[in-house]
């Protein structure tokens, strides 16, 4: 995974501090608004994350005083020829749902912080993430409609199971935006605290969980998705099934033997 992926359109630069890669949005003159050469450099570096195993969390945060204000049709679509019937049926399943996907089903913790605009796609990303920590000037905004188009990037499915069905028709239909204190008060997000402490609380959060149990995190992850469209029979058949496997890890031993000898357990990950 390279330091960065550079190009006119942004860039996204990541970097590593331990067991935990940092992955940073950077087109800030236009609030890091996502290009194509962008999204295609987030698919890369999260499907390489999918298949690291010295990482233990990822954290996805915004350059400047914005995290993004979602995908840059305009900028993106400039002097290109009129696209066939079809375009973007085609092309967003691999690119921006694409990422969608990698982010909520990666088998590690993804943190997210957010300051200023957390729009559209951006607004989503957050949304996708384990654990969101959102600046008190943070705004979640849903502009779709305001634009003429239908809800995208994932919009539909992740609101009504984070806030409910009102508040996503709010968000969606009505395009309110919603300021971070409300978000975490609605759970659509994990806390809002004050801008000078976002990133000690970021940093805090990320340590715990880069020194947990990484296999068993990645497996209740994957059941806790699973479970929103499951019957509680097979929600817990599929827990099974994961409990099986986080009982033959390392961390599963160390667990046990911390406990029994009254200790915090040194999980290792494995």
């Amino acid at each position: 995974m390279g330091d960065e992926a550079r190009s006119a359109d942004g860039i996204v630069t990541t970097s590593r501090d331990g067991a935990v890669l940092h992955i940073v949005l950077d087109r800030v003159g236009r609030r890091n608004s996502l290009s194509y050469s962008m999204i295609d450099t987030l698919i890369n570096t999260l499907a390489a994350a999918a298949s690291d195993d010295s990482l233990r969390a990822v954290h996805l945060s915004g350059a400047g005083s914005d995290f993004c204000a979602g995908m840059d049709w305009v900028g993106s679509n400039a002097g290109r020829q009129r696209p066939r019937t079809g375009d973007l049926v085609r092309r967003i399943p691999h690119t921006a749902h694409r990422v969608i996907e990698l982010i909520h089903t990666l088998h590690l913790p993804v943190v997210c912080s957010v300051r200023g605009w957390a729009a559209g796609m951006g607004a989503n990303l957050a949304l996708a993430a384990d654990f969101t920590v959102a600046a008190a000037d943070a705004v979640f905004w849903e502009p779709f409609l305001d634009r003429g188009f239908s809800p995208d990037s994932g919009s539909t499915w992740l609101l009504p199971r984070l806030v409910g069905i009102a508040r996503a028709k709010e968000m969606l239909l009505l395009a309110e935006k919603v300021d971070a204190a409300t978000a975490a008060q609605w759970g659509l997000i994990h806390r809002s605290v004050d801008d000078t402490d976002l990133d000690a609380t970021v940093a805090t959060l990320l340590d715990r969980l880069a020194s947990g149990p990484t296999v068993a995190i990645g497996l209740a992850k994957q059941a806790i998705n699973y479970g929103q469209h499951a019957t509680l029979n097979q929600a817990m058949t599929q827990e099974l099934f994961n409990l099986e496997l986080s009982c033959r890890t390392s961390d599963f031993k160390e667990g046990l033997a911390a406990f029994r000898e009254k200790r915090t357990p040194g999980f290792t990950g494995r």
